[in-house]
């Protein structure tokens, strides 16, 4: 395939994108959707590296390939048909030899389900003319990362030594959540969920020279400060509990990870953006549904957006230096976007867009009084 050359600007701009399921990856579709259209200059098909954990694999080996986020949401969100179209039951498919292997020694499968489904399927997609399921072969470096299961290692699959697997048996490698699939076994070692030691891996691209890294994180804790009304998460039983405790334990090694990077990468700029921490709906969604798709992608969309509505003034600083600026115009249809039929009502979009709208001004306030105040230091 032949090497496209990158403007300058994209060349040192990667993204990075965490997993969480086809929740999360559903969330992201619409949060890099929300990107590309909020963001002047930025086209996620021509950065200069991928970096793909679990669910966030299969997004940024598309990407990587070429395919637009638009094709991508219109087959996978909005139900259309094309090449890449998914049909979500071919990843239940039980999986049936760990059973009879687990029957025959006697103990428990490693597994429910068949990942094989996972590596066909995007076999099918970046084996048609046009893309490689070759990390050498692509234009762009694209990252996979899986967890060696023997060693309790990460292993960053697209990497020298590890360029040899297909993209897609490093995709099902990296999506082997413990206990739903059982582990991909590539060249004699066992991998599982490359989300076992970090939430992100944006150290990938940081290492590879991006000054800019882009990064969605679908998975929160729920805060419940921030819910007009709402039953306290102990009164959810069971699953809201151990749901809460996960998406605390998984968002605060993010948080420390993100800290490090300021650290050991001086110079270079790292933006993550993450479901609003009040938001019930996307709290409660099943991280391993795909029903609600087109209501989640709408919601992370509409999240996105306020989100550098919010930070507009921080955001156009680190964006200017790459050669990004925001569009105001597109920034302010966040309004419309909240007040689209079956958000939650009119009236509470209009509520939701008021409160965008505060949040706006006390942004611009706070970051006049900033200014202001690095001015009379100086």
């Amino acid at each position: 395939m032949p090497r496209r050359r990158l403007r300058p600007a994209l060349r040192s701009i990667g993204v990075a994108l965490a997993g969480g399921g086809p929740f999360g990856a559903v969330y992201e579709i619409g949060a890099l959707l929300a990107l590309e259209d909020a963001v002047a200059g930025l086209e996620l098909n021509r950065l200069g590296c991928y970096v793909g954990v679990s669910a966030g694999s299969f997004l940024a080996a598309a990407l990587a390939n070429g395919i637009p986020i638009r094709e991508i949401h219109r087959v996978l969100i909005a139900g259309g048909e094309g090449d890449i179209a998914l049909a979500p039951h071919r990843f239940r498919r039980p999986a049936w030899r760990e059973y009879l292997h687990a029957t025959l020694g006697r103990r428990l499968p490693t597994g429910l389900f068949d990942n094989e489904a996972i590596h066909d399927y995007l076999r099918g997609i970046l084996e048609r003319s046009g893309r490689t399921n070759d990390f050498r072969r692509l234009a762009r470096r694209l990252y996979i990362v899986a967890t060696d299961l023997d060693t309790g290692q990460t292993v960053s699959f697209g990497r020298p030594g590890h360029d040899r697997v297909p993209i897609s048996r490093a995709v099902q490698a990296s999506a082997a959540l413990p206990g739903l699939f059982p582990p991909v076994e590539i060249d004699g070692h066992h991998f599982v969920d490359g989300a076992l030691r970090k939430t992100l891996h944006a150290s990938e691209a940081l290492d590879e020279g991006m000054r800019l890294v882009l990064c969605v994180n679908p998975i929160v804790p729920f805060d419940r400060r921030r819910e007009v009304s709402g039953a306290p998460l102990a009164k959810g039983g069971l699953r809201v509990v151990l749901s809460q405790t996960l998406r605390t334990l998984i968002h605060s090694r993010l948080a420390t990870g993100i800290a490090g990077y300021r650290t050991r990468y001086p110079g270079a700029d790292v933006v993550l953006f993450e479901p609003e921490p009040g938001d019930r709906e996307i709290f409660s969604a099943n991280l391993l549904g795909y029903a609600a798709r087109r209501r989640i992608c709408e919601r992370a969309y509409a999240s996105t957006l306020r989100d550098l509505l919010r930070r507009r003034f921080e955001l156009e600083a680190i964006l200017a230096r790459h050669g990004l600026r925001l569009r105001p115009e597109v920034l302010r249809s966040v309004h419309r976007v909240a007040a689209r039929p079956g958000s939650h009502g009119a009236a509470a979009a209009a509520l939701r867009a008021s409160f965008a709208r505060l949040g706006g001004s006390l942004a611009d306030l706070r970051a006049l009084l900033e200014r202001k105040e690095r001015g009379q230091a100086a």
